[in-house]
Protein backbone atom coordinates (compact mmCIF):
# COMPACT_ATOMS: atom_id res chain seq x y z
CA UNK A 1 0.00 0.00 0.00
CA UNK A 2 1.54 3.31 -0.93
CA UNK A 3 2.51 4.97 2.32
CA UNK A 4 0.72 8.59 2.81
CA UNK A 5 2.63 11.42 3.65
CA UNK A 6 0.78 13.88 5.77
CA UNK A 7 -0.65 16.81 4.84
CA UNK A 8 0.01 20.02 7.39
CA UNK A 9 -2.51 21.81 7.89
CA UNK A 10 0.02 24.87 8.37
CA UNK A 11 2.14 24.66 5.35
CA UNK A 12 0.63 23.20 2.48
CA UNK A 13 1.89 21.77 -0.50
CA UNK A 14 2.64 23.70 -3.93
CA UNK A 15 -0.12 21.43 -4.74
CA UNK A 16 -2.82 23.00 -2.98
CA UNK A 17 -5.75 23.77 -4.91
CA UNK A 18 -3.96 23.23 -8.34
CA UNK A 19 -6.30 22.03 -11.09
CA UNK A 20 -5.83 18.62 -12.79
CA UNK A 21 -7.09 17.38 -16.05
CA UNK A 22 -6.50 13.41 -15.34
CA UNK A 23 -6.76 11.02 -18.57
CA UNK A 24 -7.58 7.62 -18.50
CA UNK A 25 -10.22 5.11 -19.58
CA UNK A 26 -13.37 5.57 -17.43
CA UNK A 27 -15.10 1.75 -17.62
CA UNK A 28 -11.63 0.20 -17.71
CA UNK A 29 -10.98 -2.35 -15.34
CA UNK A 30 -7.68 -0.93 -13.96
CA UNK A 31 -10.09 2.67 -13.12
CA UNK A 32 -9.81 2.04 -9.42
CA UNK A 33 -5.81 1.86 -9.45
CA UNK A 34 -6.87 5.42 -11.27
CA UNK A 35 -9.17 6.11 -8.31
CA UNK A 36 -6.43 5.92 -6.21
CA UNK A 37 -4.07 8.10 -7.55
CA UNK A 38 -6.96 10.57 -7.40
CA UNK A 39 -7.56 10.30 -3.68
CA UNK A 40 -3.71 10.48 -3.04
CA UNK A 41 -3.87 13.97 -5.17
CA UNK A 42 -7.15 14.68 -3.05
CA UNK A 43 -4.76 14.71 0.10
CA UNK A 44 -2.28 16.57 -1.39
CA UNK A 45 -4.88 19.67 -1.87
CA UNK A 46 -5.38 18.98 -5.86
CA UNK A 47 -9.10 19.30 -7.40
CA UNK A 48 -8.94 16.43 -9.87
CA UNK A 49 -11.34 15.83 -13.02
CA UNK A 50 -11.15 12.34 -14.65
CA UNK A 51 -12.06 12.19 -17.83
CA UNK A 52 -12.11 9.34 -20.45
CA UNK A 53 -8.86 9.17 -22.85
CA UNK A 54 -11.56 10.41 -25.75
CA UNK A 55 -11.77 13.74 -24.45
CA UNK A 56 -10.73 16.50 -26.65
CA UNK A 57 -7.53 18.84 -25.60
CA UNK A 58 -9.59 21.45 -24.69
CA UNK A 59 -10.85 19.52 -22.04
CA UNK A 60 -7.12 20.99 -20.29
CA UNK A 61 -8.81 24.17 -20.65
CA UNK A 62 -8.60 26.02 -17.03
CA UNK A 63 -6.21 23.49 -15.38
CA UNK A 64 -2.91 23.53 -13.89
CA UNK A 65 -2.07 20.00 -14.86
CA UNK A 66 -2.70 17.16 -17.41
CA UNK A 67 -1.74 13.34 -16.13
CA UNK A 68 -1.94 11.44 -18.83
CA UNK A 69 -2.31 7.39 -16.89
CA UNK A 70 -1.15 3.71 -18.19
CA UNK A 71 -4.68 2.78 -18.19
CA UNK A 72 -5.24 4.62 -21.49
CA UNK A 73 -4.97 2.79 -24.70
CA UNK A 74 -1.72 4.43 -26.68
CA UNK A 75 -2.95 3.71 -29.92
CA UNK A 76 -6.58 4.43 -29.50
CA UNK A 77 -5.67 8.32 -28.16
CA UNK A 78 -7.01 10.96 -30.42
CA UNK A 79 -3.99 11.84 -32.03
CA UNK A 80 -0.93 13.53 -30.33
CA UNK A 81 -3.41 16.65 -29.78
CA UNK A 82 -1.86 16.76 -25.88
CA UNK A 83 1.66 17.08 -27.03
CA UNK A 84 1.04 20.79 -27.48
CA UNK A 85 -0.63 21.52 -24.46
CA UNK A 86 0.57 24.84 -22.94
CA UNK A 87 0.01 22.83 -19.36
CA UNK A 88 2.54 20.66 -17.43
CA UNK A 89 2.13 17.33 -18.37
CA UNK A 90 2.97 14.01 -15.97
CA UNK A 91 2.27 10.66 -17.89
CA UNK A 92 3.51 7.02 -16.82
CA UNK A 93 2.17 5.36 -20.00
CA UNK A 94 5.51 4.76 -21.96
CA UNK A 95 3.61 3.60 -25.30
CA UNK A 96 2.91 7.24 -25.43
CA UNK A 97 6.51 8.32 -24.83
CA UNK A 98 7.11 8.92 -28.69
CA UNK A 99 4.22 11.16 -29.50
CA UNK A 100 4.60 13.18 -26.93
CA UNK A 101 8.43 13.73 -28.09
CA UNK A 102 9.53 12.26 -24.61
CA UNK A 103 11.92 9.79 -26.43
CA UNK A 104 12.20 8.10 -29.85
CA UNK A 105 9.72 6.17 -31.88
CA UNK A 106 11.15 2.55 -31.34
CA UNK A 107 9.42 0.45 -29.07
CA UNK A 108 11.94 -1.39 -26.84
CA UNK A 109 15.03 0.58 -28.03
CA UNK A 110 13.91 4.22 -27.64
CA UNK A 111 11.04 3.24 -25.03
CA UNK A 112 9.26 -0.17 -22.90
CA UNK A 113 8.06 -1.47 -19.97
CA UNK A 114 9.78 -3.97 -17.54
CA UNK A 115 7.46 -6.33 -16.09
CA UNK A 116 9.52 -7.43 -13.33
CA UNK A 117 11.63 -4.62 -11.54
CA UNK A 118 11.50 -3.09 -8.35
CA UNK A 119 14.42 -1.14 -7.97
CA UNK A 120 15.66 2.18 -9.62
CA UNK A 121 18.99 4.20 -9.50
CA UNK A 122 18.67 7.51 -8.17
CA UNK A 123 21.61 9.55 -10.39
CA UNK A 124 20.32 13.20 -9.97
CA UNK A 125 19.57 13.15 -6.06
CA UNK A 126 20.03 17.04 -5.56
CA UNK A 127 17.64 17.80 -7.78
CA UNK A 128 13.94 18.75 -6.60
CA UNK A 129 12.65 16.57 -8.46
CA UNK A 130 14.30 13.76 -6.50
CA UNK A 131 12.55 14.97 -3.42
CA UNK A 132 15.15 14.76 -0.84
CA UNK A 133 15.73 10.93 -1.90
CA UNK A 134 19.38 9.75 -1.47
CA UNK A 135 21.57 9.01 -4.55
CA UNK A 136 22.17 5.10 -5.60
CA UNK A 137 19.80 1.88 -5.73
CA UNK A 138 16.40 2.09 -4.47
CA UNK A 139 13.46 0.20 -3.90
CA UNK A 140 10.16 1.48 -4.89
CA UNK A 141 8.04 -1.70 -4.57
CA UNK A 142 8.48 -3.90 -2.30
CA UNK A 143 8.00 -6.72 -5.17
CA UNK A 144 8.92 -7.02 -8.84
CA UNK A 145 6.04 -4.92 -11.16
CA UNK A 146 5.56 -3.35 -14.06
CA UNK A 147 8.10 -0.13 -14.61
CA UNK A 148 8.40 2.28 -17.77
CA UNK A 149 11.42 3.41 -19.15
CA UNK A 150 12.77 5.93 -21.98
CA UNK A 151 15.73 7.02 -24.04
CA UNK A 152 15.69 10.54 -22.51
CA UNK A 153 16.68 13.07 -25.14
CA UNK A 154 19.76 15.29 -24.33
CA UNK A 155 17.67 18.43 -23.01
CA UNK A 156 16.03 16.17 -20.35
CA UNK A 157 16.90 16.00 -16.77
CA UNK A 158 17.47 12.44 -16.00
CA UNK A 159 16.57 11.44 -12.00
CA UNK A 160 16.67 7.91 -11.52
CA UNK A 161 17.29 5.18 -14.59
CA UNK A 162 17.12 1.42 -14.37
CA UNK A 163 20.12 0.04 -12.38
CA UNK A 164 22.74 -1.10 -14.69
CA UNK A 165 21.15 0.81 -17.70
CA UNK A 166 22.46 4.17 -17.41
CA UNK A 167 20.39 4.75 -20.80
CA UNK A 168 16.98 3.53 -19.67
CA UNK A 169 15.60 6.64 -17.45
CA UNK A 170 12.47 5.70 -15.10
CA UNK A 171 12.00 9.35 -13.85
CA UNK A 172 12.93 12.29 -16.36
CA UNK A 173 11.52 15.64 -16.98
CA UNK A 174 12.00 18.56 -19.85
CA UNK A 175 11.44 21.90 -18.70
CA UNK A 176 9.63 24.34 -20.70
CA UNK A 177 11.32 25.40 -23.72
CA UNK A 178 14.03 22.56 -23.37
CA UNK A 179 14.38 20.30 -26.65
CA UNK A 180 12.44 16.84 -26.54
CA UNK A 181 12.88 14.35 -29.16
CA UNK A 182 12.36 15.44 -32.74
CA UNK A 183 13.30 18.99 -31.72
CA UNK A 184 10.31 19.47 -30.13
CA UNK A 185 9.94 22.52 -27.79
CA UNK A 186 7.94 21.52 -24.57
CA UNK A 187 5.31 24.40 -24.31
CA UNK A 188 5.22 23.52 -20.15
CA UNK A 189 7.04 21.46 -17.94
CA UNK A 190 6.97 17.60 -18.89
CA UNK A 191 7.45 14.54 -16.59
CA UNK A 192 7.99 11.07 -17.33
CA UNK A 193 7.23 8.55 -14.22
CA UNK A 194 7.94 4.60 -13.72
CA UNK A 195 4.19 3.27 -12.77
CA UNK A 196 2.42 0.93 -14.30
CA UNK A 197 -1.01 0.26 -14.46
CA UNK A 198 -1.42 -1.46 -10.99
CA UNK A 199 1.59 -0.28 -9.22
CA UNK A 200 0.62 3.05 -7.32
CA UNK A 201 -0.61 1.37 -4.05
CA UNK A 202 2.43 -0.41 -3.97
CA UNK A 203 5.12 2.05 -3.64
CA UNK A 204 7.18 2.04 -1.04
CA UNK A 205 8.15 5.45 1.11
CA UNK A 206 10.73 6.55 -1.50
CA UNK A 207 8.32 6.14 -4.13
CA UNK A 208 5.61 7.98 -2.55
CA UNK A 209 7.86 10.72 -2.25
CA UNK A 210 9.50 10.63 -6.11
CA UNK A 211 5.88 10.88 -6.96
CA UNK A 212 5.22 13.45 -5.27
CA UNK A 213 8.23 15.49 -5.93
CA UNK A 214 7.35 15.02 -9.82
CA UNK A 215 3.67 16.48 -8.71
CA UNK A 216 5.45 19.37 -7.25
CA UNK A 217 8.33 20.47 -9.52
CA UNK A 218 5.57 20.25 -12.52
CA UNK A 219 3.09 22.36 -11.07
CA UNK A 220 5.82 24.78 -9.60
CA UNK A 221 6.41 26.37 -12.84
CA UNK A 222 6.78 30.12 -12.98
CA UNK A 223 3.77 31.57 -15.45
CA UNK A 224 6.03 33.17 -18.17
CA UNK A 225 2.38 35.40 -18.63
CA UNK A 226 -0.23 36.46 -16.85
CA UNK A 227 -2.31 35.65 -19.82
CA UNK A 228 -3.91 32.22 -19.98
CA UNK A 229 -2.49 29.72 -22.28
CA UNK A 230 -3.93 29.17 -25.53
CA UNK A 231 -4.87 25.45 -26.13
CA UNK A 232 -4.26 24.10 -29.26
CA UNK A 233 -8.24 23.48 -31.41
CA UNK A 234 -8.25 20.23 -31.31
Amino acid sequence: MAQKVPVDSVSRPVTDHKKVLYVTRLKHRDREEDDKVRAHLEERGMVVTMVDQTSPVSAAAGQDLVIISSVVSARDMVGTSFRDVPLPLLTWESDLFDSLRFTGQKKGEDFGTLEKEHYINVVNAPSPLAGGVPAGKRWVYPRDGEMGWGKAAPGATVIATVPGEPNEAVLFAYEKGATMDYDFIAPARRVAVFLGNRTFEKLSADGTTLFDAALDWAVSAPASSSQPPQLPSK
